[in-house]
């Protein structure tokens, strides 16, 4: 009988489990990225995590993983040119995470044509974050190696579409599909994918765990909260994210002011705009997650929140998602 386990994605990337802890601003520390691959899964290293929120030279980061597991990890590329100085430093990154061993990236905005040229030249394999069959397409032409399609139940920057009908949208171009958003419970990953996804792509639940160092009040807040919890945005970078809604969250609101709103549809401000939002979100998501006291209550999740219950090792975490698959297939 063939392992539910064995899949484009768990072949792609060299691991024992086709699930994939997520990258997160400000959430992917050097413990919780290793105890994911160390699981069977795989973890994967956001840079300005490591750098900005951490203080960890790049480099050092990559090692400090490595002191802690062997097994494969990923690297998220944020690609979007809003700045060629941010373009430098993200060839930089990934030039530093080839030479320490990493092949599998995943490319988040912008065209990610020069990581796929640059990566397969060394063996290595691309997937690239999609809402919608369009950015489907444009990835594809790009030569990346698989789709992660991000629904409607994300945390962070959610798409507008429920996971089966953007299987459905993107699952005829040949490549690997991983389900990103709404996994919270083993029985998530099971109907992932058993409705055909190549794997699946979790980050709130791997908030509310032993290793991520995200303040307690944020991992409660995961553990209380329901699907209705969450709402959208626009206050944090200008386009929709998924956050809990907090007092904080209501007395701020949720829409950009009206001139927010303007300069980001302009052909000529739009860059400007979004640069200054990635600063200020920046600064403020790495103040928030940390904040022992649960003063600002600025937290990003997903919808999966309505199946957390217990902050748990990853471990644990993903040795019982992969024990559900299998008994999925003997039941």
């Amino acid at each position: 009988m063939a392992d539910v386990l064995d899949t484009e994605l768990s072949r792609d990337a060299g691991i024992d489990i086709p699930l994939i802890c997520g990258p997160m601003y400000p959430c992917s520390n050097v413990e919780l990225v290793a105890a994911a691959s160390a699981a069977g899964g795989l973890g994967v290293v956001q840079p300005v995590t490591l750098t900005y929120v951490f203080g960890l030279d790049f480099r050092e980061g990559l090692k400090a993983i490595r002191s802690i597991t062997d097994r494969p990890i990923g690297m998220n590329a944020l690609i979007e040119a809003s700045s060629e100085t941010y373009r430098k430093r993200m060839e930089q990154w990934i030039e530093i995470a080839l030479e320490e061993g990493v092949r599998f990236f995943i490319t988040s905005l912008g065209k990610p044509r020069w990581v796929v040229d640059r990566v397969t030249a060394v063996g290595g394999t691309v997937y690239h974050d999609v809402t919608e069959r369009k950015w489907a397409e444009k990835a594809l032409d790009s030569g990346v190696h698989g789709l992660i399609a991000v629904n409607r139940r994300a945390g962070g920057h959610a798409g507008p579409k429920p996971a089966r009908q953007l299987l459905d949208e993107v699952g005829d171009l040949g490549l690997p599909v991983v389900c990103a958003g709404g996994i919270g419970t083993p029985d998530d990953f099971v109907a992932a994918l058993s409705m055909g996804y190549a794997g699946v792509q979790m980050g709130t639940r791997f908030i509310a765990t032993e290793e991520c160092r995200a303040s307690e009040p944020y991992k409660q807040a995961i553990i209380e909260a329901t699907e209705d919890d969450i709402v959208l945005t626009e206050r944090l970078t200008g386009v929709p994210v998924a956050v809990i809604n907090t007092p904080y969250v209501q007395r701020l609101g949720l829409r950009a002011g009206p001139l927010a709103r303007r300069m980001l549809r302009g052909r000529k401000t739009k860059h400007w705009m979004r640069s200054l939002y990635a600063l200020k979100s920046a600064w403020m998501l790495k103040r928030t997650a940390f904040d022992i006291r649960g003063d600002t209550e600025y937290w990003q999740a997903g919808r999966s929140v309505a199946g957390v219950h217990r902050v748990l090792p990853a471990a644990e975490i993903i040795q019982t998602y992969a024990a559900a698959a299998r008994a999925s297939t003997t039941s």
